[in-house]
């Protein structure tokens, strides 16, 4: 079992980081994702590193803005937002996997555990 938990400021400024970090098994992740969900609006895939690589993959809409990146010694995923926008606003959620045989991608892929998510407000 693998516990996630988020924490970040709810409003934030025009660049803030998400931080995730992981406890229980975590020898077991082979990927950690980060995803939202807006107000009436379907969760949506945000970014996800490669425990061991630490290979990304982002969503079109965030290339170039959002950087995540992995610490193995403290166990913690950091999704660092730049240039965020009112449309950046939702809630964020921290998700891991396991490894599979096969390993699988890191999207689209179905992540296992899930933290309970942050509120993230971006003001216009």
């Amino acid at each position: 079992q693998v516990h996630l938990q988020e924490s970040g400021p709810g409003l934030i400024k025009p660049s803030q980081t998400l931080s995730c970090a992981a406890s229980g098994r975590t020898f077991n992740i082979y990927a950690v994702g980060w995803f939202r969900q807006a107000p009436g609006k379907e969760r949506e895939f945000v970014a996800a590193v490669n425990w061991l690589s630490g290979s990304t993959y982002y969503v079109d809409s965030v290339k170039g803005r959002f950087t995540i990146s992995r610490d193995n010694a403290k166990n913690t995923v950091d999704l660092q937002m730049n240039s965020l926008k009112p449309e950046d606003t939702a809630v964020y959620y921290c998700a891991a996997d396991r490894l599979r045989i096969p390993s699988g991608s890191l999207y689209p892929r179905t992540y296992e555990y899930w933290g309970q998510g942050t509120q993230v407000t971006v003001s216009s």
